[in-house]
């Protein structure tokens, strides 16, 4: 079956993982990526790890179904095959440094006189403008900008999210600009171009806790793995390990003390008969859970949590998630091959009845130079 974007040739300049797992996507819905990579060590994030078969975790994760094409820029014809394959293009991403594309000729007001429907998404950390435009960002850092570190940890020491939560915001807001524009250019017949900034990105996400403290008001407090303003929602141990609950209104209070808790009388004890009390007490409240919970296993807990219709979830490690049962289940799975045989892989989220997503092997460095050359009649 067709796919949305067959037929759409991206040319993406790109390393490390918010403009790979943007183009990555766009490769799912059918688009030809031809990702530019130097000869030889390509992609550093090729070297991150060797987790997978010898192979990068992050690099696996975010580059299937692309064709490599190796090429040093800092030679003139190689630079030209690269400007002549642009020529043929939809899209062009790239996450170079600052300015490093636009003194190789491949700004946005460059090559939209010779290629006018073609549409432009940079990705950088602080955006094309602006005191910081020049400053490196790697994800740590705008996760620290981003204001992200102050919310997340423990009430002593912040924490850095265990993924690339910077990266990949600016991954999906360039991903899905990019097909704005698309849109966009069905109606207008133009090209545009697309500044996405890692800042901005995780800036929209950290919205709650920003208007959690507006005007100056305290910010939502760093709270573990529990939630800074609902409660009880977070994890409570049980004899044998630990379960994650969620409390979201004043009905599922009662029910939990009822059902869960087996203390009704609970619900209407005025340090907890509203989230906002609750939120107040909650050291008060967690001893109480605490102790109920201290005589029954996990799978108890779970039993009478699901009986009470009351949100719950496994506090999965790794090898719970590949395991998953639910995932399982509804078929999610599936193997794309790379150049040290074939791995596992997730669909991307959300299934769609008119057509599957593409699921290519993973490209070893250059393997579609010598291909795509003969295709725009050049010579190695």
């Amino acid at each position: 079956m067709a796919r949305p974007l067959d037929g759409i040739l991206v040319v993406s300049l790109e390393h490390a993982i918010a403009a790979p797992f943007c183009t990555r996507q766009l490769a799912d819905l059918g688009a030809r990526v031809v990702k530019v990579e130097r000869p030889g060590a390509g992609d550093f994030a090729r070297a991150y790890d060797t987790r997978v078969k010898g192979q990068s975790s992050h690099f696996v994760w975010t580059n299937r179904s692309k064709e490599s094409l190796a090429l040093d820029l800092k030679d003139d014809g190689s630079l030209a095959a690269l400007k002549k394959l642009i020529a043929r293009a939809d899209v062009l991403v790239q996450n170079l440094a600052p300015g490093a594309a636009a003194r190789m000729g491949l700004s946005f007001e460059a090559l939209h006189e010779e290629n006018p429907k073609l549409i432009v998404c940079d990705i950088s950390g602080y955006g094309d403008n602006g005191p910081y435009r020049d400053k490196k960002a790697y994800d740590l850092l705008i996760q620290a900008e981003a204001g992200l570190l102050s919310v997340t940890g423990t009430p002593d020491a912040p924490s850095k999210a265990g993924n690339s939560m910077a990266d990949i915001a600016a991954g999906m807001y360039a991903y899905s600009g990019i097909l704005a524009a698309l849109l966009q250019r069905k109606q207008t017949g133009e090209g545009s171009h697309i500044d996405v900034s890692m800042l901005e990105s995780l800036g929209e996400w950290m919205s709650f806790p920003m208007y959690y403290a507006f005007e100056g008001a305290a910010p939502p407090p760093r709270t573990d793995a529990s939630h800074a303003s609902i409660y009880p929602y977070g994890p409570f141990t049980t004899k044998d390990g630990a379960v994650i609950l969620g409390i979201q209104n004043e009905r599922e209070w009662a029910v939990f003390c009822d059902k869960v808790l087996a203390n009704a009388a609970l619900a209407r004890d005025p340090r907890f008969d509203a989230n906002a009390r609750r939120n107040e007490n909650r050291a008060a409240l967690r001893k109480i859970i605490l102790e109920t919970f201290a005589s029954l296993s996990t799978a108890q807990v779970e039993e009478r949590l699901d009986t009470a219709q009351i949100a719950n979830g496994r506090m999965n490690d790794m090898a719970g998630v590949w395991a998953h049962p639910q995932l399982k289940a509804r078929g999610r799975w599936r193997t794309v091959g790379s150049p040290a045989g074939e791995i596992p892989a997730l669909l991307p989220p959300g299934r769609n009845s008119s057509f599957d997503y593409r699921m290519d092997p993973v490209p070893a460095v250059g393997e579609h130079t010598e291909a795509i050359l003969k295709e725009l009649g050049v010579s190695k």
